[in-house]
Protein backbone atom coordinates (compact mmCIF):
# COMPACT_ATOMS: atom_id res chain seq x y z
CA UNK A 1 0.00 0.00 0.00
CA UNK A 2 1.38 3.60 -0.91
CA UNK A 3 2.19 5.38 1.95
CA UNK A 4 0.76 8.10 1.41
CA UNK A 5 -2.50 6.75 2.11
CA UNK A 6 -1.32 5.15 5.14
CA UNK A 7 -0.41 9.05 6.00
CA UNK A 8 -4.14 9.94 5.14
CA UNK A 9 -5.41 8.00 8.29
CA UNK A 10 -6.53 9.97 11.04
CA UNK A 11 -3.67 8.03 13.23
CA UNK A 12 -1.29 7.78 10.44
CA UNK A 13 -1.55 3.93 10.42
CA UNK A 14 -1.73 0.96 8.86
CA UNK A 15 -4.49 -0.28 10.68
CA UNK A 16 -6.03 3.15 10.54
CA UNK A 17 -5.89 3.04 6.88
CA UNK A 18 -7.67 0.30 6.72
CA UNK A 19 -10.38 1.23 9.18
CA UNK A 20 -10.72 4.51 7.33
CA UNK A 21 -10.86 2.45 4.20
CA UNK A 22 -13.42 0.07 5.25
CA UNK A 23 -16.30 2.85 6.72
CA UNK A 24 -16.13 4.52 3.77
CA UNK A 25 -16.69 0.95 1.74
CA UNK A 26 -19.76 0.15 4.55
CA UNK A 27 -21.09 4.14 4.41
CA UNK A 28 -20.94 3.65 0.45
CA UNK A 29 -22.81 0.11 0.66
CA UNK A 30 -25.29 0.98 3.19
CA UNK A 31 -26.27 3.30 0.73
CA UNK A 32 -27.31 1.33 -2.36
CA UNK A 33 -29.14 -1.10 -0.23
CA UNK A 34 -33.08 -0.80 0.40
CA UNK A 35 -34.63 -0.78 3.19
CA UNK A 36 -35.44 -4.63 2.84
CA UNK A 37 -31.75 -5.45 1.84
CA UNK A 38 -30.65 -3.64 5.08
CA UNK A 39 -33.18 -5.77 7.38
CA UNK A 40 -32.09 -8.99 5.74
CA UNK A 41 -28.47 -7.95 6.65
CA UNK A 42 -29.32 -6.89 10.14
CA UNK A 43 -31.05 -10.24 10.95
CA UNK A 44 -27.84 -12.04 10.17
CA UNK A 45 -26.56 -13.38 13.08
CA UNK A 46 -23.17 -12.56 13.06
CA UNK A 47 -21.03 -9.55 12.36
CA UNK A 48 -19.59 -11.15 9.72
CA UNK A 49 -22.70 -12.69 8.22
CA UNK A 50 -24.08 -8.56 7.83
CA UNK A 51 -21.09 -7.71 5.74
CA UNK A 52 -21.54 -10.71 3.41
CA UNK A 53 -25.54 -10.20 3.21
CA UNK A 54 -25.26 -6.65 2.35
CA UNK A 55 -22.49 -7.42 -0.25
CA UNK A 56 -24.86 -10.09 -2.30
CA UNK A 57 -27.32 -7.54 -2.09
CA UNK A 58 -25.46 -4.55 -3.08
CA UNK A 59 -26.14 -3.51 -7.35
CA UNK A 60 -22.56 -2.79 -7.23
CA UNK A 61 -21.78 -6.54 -6.56
CA UNK A 62 -22.06 -7.35 -10.38
CA UNK A 63 -19.16 -4.52 -10.59
CA UNK A 64 -17.04 -6.33 -8.25
CA UNK A 65 -17.76 -9.77 -10.19
CA UNK A 66 -17.13 -8.24 -13.36
CA UNK A 67 -13.52 -7.36 -12.44
CA UNK A 68 -12.79 -10.64 -10.25
CA UNK A 69 -14.99 -13.65 -11.71
CA UNK A 70 -14.37 -15.74 -8.14
CA UNK A 71 -15.94 -12.73 -6.28
CA UNK A 72 -19.00 -14.40 -6.38
CA UNK A 73 -17.89 -17.78 -5.40
CA UNK A 74 -15.84 -16.37 -2.31
CA UNK A 75 -18.86 -14.68 -0.96
CA UNK A 76 -21.01 -17.72 -1.21
CA UNK A 77 -17.94 -19.94 0.26
CA UNK A 78 -17.87 -17.05 3.28
CA UNK A 79 -21.58 -17.23 3.83
CA UNK A 80 -21.11 -21.16 4.04
CA UNK A 81 -18.73 -21.19 6.51
CA UNK A 82 -20.23 -18.53 8.83
CA UNK A 83 -23.64 -20.89 8.49
CA UNK A 84 -21.86 -24.08 9.65
CA UNK A 85 -19.79 -22.40 12.07
CA UNK A 86 -23.04 -20.90 13.88
CA UNK A 87 -25.45 -23.87 12.77
CA UNK A 88 -25.74 -25.05 16.36
CA UNK A 89 -25.29 -21.82 18.47
CA UNK A 90 -22.44 -19.25 18.59
CA UNK A 91 -18.86 -21.22 18.79
CA UNK A 92 -16.69 -21.27 21.62
CA UNK A 93 -13.28 -19.43 22.14
CA UNK A 94 -10.34 -21.56 23.31
CA UNK A 95 -11.17 -20.23 26.64
CA UNK A 96 -14.41 -21.18 27.37
CA UNK A 97 -13.14 -24.97 26.01
CA UNK A 98 -10.96 -24.55 28.84
CA UNK A 99 -13.21 -23.74 31.21
CA UNK A 100 -15.57 -26.30 30.77
CA UNK A 101 -12.96 -28.95 30.49
CA UNK A 102 -11.13 -27.77 33.28
CA UNK A 103 -8.00 -27.76 31.30
CA UNK A 104 -5.34 -25.75 30.38
CA UNK A 105 -5.39 -24.01 26.48
CA UNK A 106 -1.98 -25.87 25.92
CA UNK A 107 -3.91 -28.98 26.54
CA UNK A 108 -7.15 -27.37 24.24
CA UNK A 109 -4.64 -27.25 21.41
CA UNK A 110 -3.40 -30.81 22.30
CA UNK A 111 -6.94 -32.47 22.05
CA UNK A 112 -7.19 -30.73 18.64
CA UNK A 113 -3.81 -31.75 17.46
CA UNK A 114 -4.78 -35.58 18.48
CA UNK A 115 -8.22 -35.35 16.84
CA UNK A 116 -10.36 -35.28 20.03
CA UNK A 117 -11.82 -32.09 19.60
CA UNK A 118 -12.47 -29.95 16.41
CA UNK A 119 -11.50 -26.73 16.05
CA UNK A 120 -11.39 -24.13 12.44
CA UNK A 121 -9.51 -21.96 11.69
CA UNK A 122 -11.20 -18.36 11.76
CA UNK A 123 -7.70 -16.33 10.51
CA UNK A 124 -6.11 -13.79 12.58
CA UNK A 125 -8.52 -14.55 15.26
CA UNK A 126 -6.99 -17.89 15.60
CA UNK A 127 -9.65 -20.83 15.82
CA UNK A 128 -13.27 -21.69 16.73
CA UNK A 129 -14.79 -24.64 18.30
CA UNK A 130 -18.17 -25.67 17.51
CA UNK A 131 -20.63 -25.23 20.39
CA UNK A 132 -22.21 -27.96 19.55
CA UNK A 133 -19.76 -30.87 20.66
CA UNK A 134 -19.76 -29.53 23.85
CA UNK A 135 -21.98 -31.35 26.80
CA UNK A 136 -22.57 -31.15 30.15
CA UNK A 137 -19.34 -32.31 31.73
CA UNK A 138 -17.07 -32.78 28.65
CA UNK A 139 -17.62 -33.69 24.91
CA UNK A 140 -20.44 -35.28 23.05
CA UNK A 141 -20.15 -39.54 23.12
CA UNK A 142 -18.23 -40.96 20.01
CA UNK A 143 -17.00 -37.44 18.56
CA UNK A 144 -13.47 -38.60 19.06
CA UNK A 145 -14.25 -41.79 17.52
CA UNK A 146 -15.45 -40.18 15.02
CA UNK A 147 -12.91 -37.35 14.29
CA UNK A 148 -10.22 -39.91 14.64
CA UNK A 149 -11.46 -41.46 11.04
CA UNK A 150 -11.97 -38.17 9.30
CA UNK A 151 -8.25 -37.47 9.85
CA UNK A 152 -7.98 -37.05 5.73
CA UNK A 153 -10.51 -34.13 5.63
CA UNK A 154 -9.51 -30.58 7.33
CA UNK A 155 -11.62 -28.65 10.16
CA UNK A 156 -13.96 -26.99 7.50
CA UNK A 157 -14.93 -30.84 5.89
CA UNK A 158 -15.01 -32.14 9.23
CA UNK A 159 -17.85 -29.69 10.03
CA UNK A 160 -19.68 -30.11 7.25
CA UNK A 161 -19.76 -33.97 7.76
CA UNK A 162 -21.35 -33.86 11.20
CA UNK A 163 -23.56 -31.43 10.23
CA UNK A 164 -24.75 -32.87 6.92
CA UNK A 165 -27.60 -35.46 6.49
CA UNK A 166 -26.12 -38.59 5.13
CA UNK A 167 -27.85 -41.68 3.32
CA UNK A 168 -25.64 -43.65 5.69
CA UNK A 169 -27.23 -43.03 8.75
CA UNK A 170 -30.55 -42.86 7.38
CA UNK A 171 -30.65 -39.29 6.24
CA UNK A 172 -29.97 -37.84 9.61
CA UNK A 173 -26.82 -36.01 10.30
CA UNK A 174 -24.05 -37.11 12.18
CA UNK A 175 -24.92 -35.49 14.68
CA UNK A 176 -28.15 -36.07 15.13
CA UNK A 177 -27.02 -39.51 16.00
CA UNK A 178 -24.25 -38.77 18.01
CA UNK A 179 -27.01 -37.27 20.22
CA UNK A 180 -29.50 -40.14 19.43
CA UNK A 181 -26.76 -42.19 21.17
CA UNK A 182 -25.75 -43.96 17.92
CA UNK A 183 -22.13 -43.42 18.11
CA UNK A 184 -21.09 -46.50 16.27
CA UNK A 185 -23.00 -46.20 13.16
CA UNK A 186 -21.53 -42.76 12.73
CA UNK A 187 -18.04 -44.11 13.05
CA UNK A 188 -18.87 -46.09 10.54
CA UNK A 189 -20.05 -43.47 8.44
CA UNK A 190 -17.56 -41.17 9.08
CA UNK A 191 -15.00 -43.96 7.63
CA UNK A 192 -17.27 -44.29 4.56
CA UNK A 193 -17.33 -40.22 4.31
CA UNK A 194 -13.21 -40.68 3.77
CA UNK A 195 -13.14 -44.26 1.83
CA UNK A 196 -15.61 -42.06 -0.64
CA UNK A 197 -13.46 -38.60 -0.48
CA UNK A 198 -16.01 -37.21 0.93
CA UNK A 199 -18.48 -37.73 -1.37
Amino acid sequence: MPSSIVDQAPDGSLRGAFLDRARRAVEGLCRQLDDAALHAAVAAPTDNAVLIAALRAAPDTALVSASDPLAEARLEGLRISERLLNQEGAPWSVQAVAAHLGITRQAVAKRVRSHRLLAVDIGRHGQAYPAWQFVRGGVLTGLEAALGALTEHDAWMQLSFFLGATPFLDDRSPLEALRAGDADAVLRAARRFTHQGGA
